[in-house]
């Protein structure tokens, strides 16, 4: 979601998509809870070619998959990609960003009213300790972890194995949403999006109980969207800040 630090309220859009060619596997349908979500699964052994994006060459941001795919080289294809993490009007990341082992954007460990200070947030970290991590951003603030690629978003989904406290089983507040989880040896992660308009709760026990992991982080609402020729997705609608996504033929 576009963000300028003030409370959300953004209506959920719709998400539209046209046919495209199969391609990849490693993206599937699933339903939980009577809900339907697009699980995307990446092994430790495919760390190396999952990239994050922001910028293009010319220094401006990418901002939907279709620029992103641009930047691909001769022989490499999106297996698929999604909206990684919260960003200012100017599409700049609000929190942390590391691209290949330099950062972009510094942490960020305030609270705040919107999403992403709805603490405790997190940053996804790869190929460091472990090939895939979530960890809450103050820790990872004292820490300062080495990771290849980061994105910080918030709120956490699942921290330590239970849902972040402030998400209310009855809750009334349903948009699309989308977010990461690890696997608790860190060597698979999970990125998802709900089919259609789900709560924080509900996104959670995706993770938590679907999924068996014991901490997932949320990167947006609202905005979400998925680029996966696996399972015929190919959303559009609003300009992205940062893009996370698995690259086929690198290297």
């Amino acid at each position: 979601m576009r963000i300028d630090l003030r409370p959300l309220g953004v209506a959920c859009g719709m998400l539209l998509a046209w046919a495209i060619p199969a391609a990849a596997e490693g993206c599937n349908r699933l339903t939980h809870d009577g809900q339907g979500y697009v699980v995307c699964e990446v092994s430790a052994a495919q760390e190396p070619a999952l990239r994050l994006w922001q910028d293009g060459a010319d220094g401006q941001p990418l901002r939907n998959f279709a620029n992103v795919r641009a930047t691909l080289g001769q022989g490499e294809s999106l297996a698929f990609a999604m909206n990684a993490g919260m960003y200012h009007p100017d599409y700049r990341p609000v929190g942390l960003l590391v691209i290949d082992g330099a950062e972009v954007q510094p942490i960020v460990t305030g609270a705040s009213k919107d999403n992403f200070g709805m603490l405790p947030n997190g940053v996804f970290c790869t190929g460091g300790a472990q090939p895939f991590q979530v960890i809450e951003s103050r820790a990872f603030a004292a820490a300062r972890p080495d990771c290849r690629l980061a994105t910080q978003s918030g709120p956490m989904l699942v921290i330590d194995g239970g849902l972040h406290p402030r998400f209310l089983a009855d809750s009334d507040s349903r948009y699309v949403r989308n977010g990461v989880g690890v696997s608790p040896d860190g060597q698979t992660a999970w990125f998802a999006i709900s089919d259609r308009a789900v709560t924080f709760h509900e996104f959670g026990r995706l993770f938590r109980d679907g999924l068996g992991v014991r901490d997932a982080l949320y990167f947006d609402g609202s905005i979400s969207r998925l680029y996966a020729p696996g399972v015929n997705r190919a959303d559009f609608g609003r300009s992205l800040g940062p893009i996370i996504g698995l690259v086929e033929g690198a290297g």
